[in-house]
């Protein structure tokens, strides 16, 4: 029983905040300056976590300047929690586009969406992704390709890779994990399979002491980098960062 008023509380509350952030950003965000834009994103994404119940832990800090930033995937909180440590322009599946609300926010904070039914769409989103790292500016890619629930890392994609080899830039690799009160993973932030977002809102504002550890990992040089050896490089070091270990609070 109270585990479900929790979650109509929390969802309650994100709804709420979400939708004055919409409202925000409908008057007049766009033509804010880009510093400005990335520090609203930042401060909305940390505020739709905290309304979720869910605590932000930090290890690390990102380097500062144009860089290519890779992480494991296991849920749409990925983009909220990475934008809440640095905002950083996503690559994101073309239906995020259209999920309510949500979908307005990530677009309005300069998502890069991939169509992926049309087979040439990648070159598009690469050169896309190119050009924001040689404008100097941080932009995030998922290289599993897809969301696991937090036990495995599946094989890392080498082709949006390149754009960090194009703009000469270096790669910050992030490792993720989502815990709770009994768990090391938590199920609850797992968005796989054929969860719904609805359900997926449902499960995380439930969770009781759900925290997301954000690892931020050192900085790889990529100059003369060959793409498909830089993705196992970058996994293996996601993989071995993924082990437990202590943990600290966002301060």
């Amino acid at each position: 029983m109270f585990r479900s008023v929790r979650g109509v509380v929390r969802l309650g509350l994100a709804v709420a905040y979400l939708l004055g952030v919409a409202l925000r950003m409908h008057l007049g965000f766009a033509r804010l300056p880009f510093d400005e834009r990335q520090r609203r994103v930042q401060h909305w994404s940390a505020g739709v976590l905290r309304c979720l119940g869910m605590r932000l832990v930090v290890h690390g800090h990102m380097r500062p300047g144009a860089r290519l930033v890779v992480a494991n995937h296991i849920s749409w909180l990925d983009i909220m929690a990475v934008n809440a440590v640095e905002t950083c322009r996503f690559v994101s599946k073309s239906e995020v586009r259209d999920w309510p609300v949500v979908g307005r926010m990530v677009t309005l904070a300069g998502t890069i969406y991939l169509e992926r039914a049309r087979k040439r769409d990648a070159l598009r989103v690469l050169g896309l992704v190119a050009q924001t790292l040689k404008d100097g500016h941080a932009a995030a890619v998922f290289p599993e390709g897809t969301t696991t629930d937090g036990h495995t890392l599946l094989p890392f994609h080498a082709n949006l890779l390149q754009s960090a080899i194009d703009a000469d830039v270096p790669v910050q690799p992030l490792a993720l994990r989502y815990s709770d009160a009994k768990q090391v993973i938590s199920p609850a932030a797992a968005y796989v399979g054929d969860t719904t977002l609805l359900q997926s809102l449902w499960w995380v504002a439930c969770a009781e002491d759900l925290t997301v550890t954000v690892r931020v990992l050192p900085p790889v040089r990529v100059t003369h980098a060959d793409r498909r050896a830089l993705a196992d490089s970058l996994r293996e070091q996601i993989r071995t960062a993924l082990e437990p270990g202590p943990e600290r609070e966002q301060a």
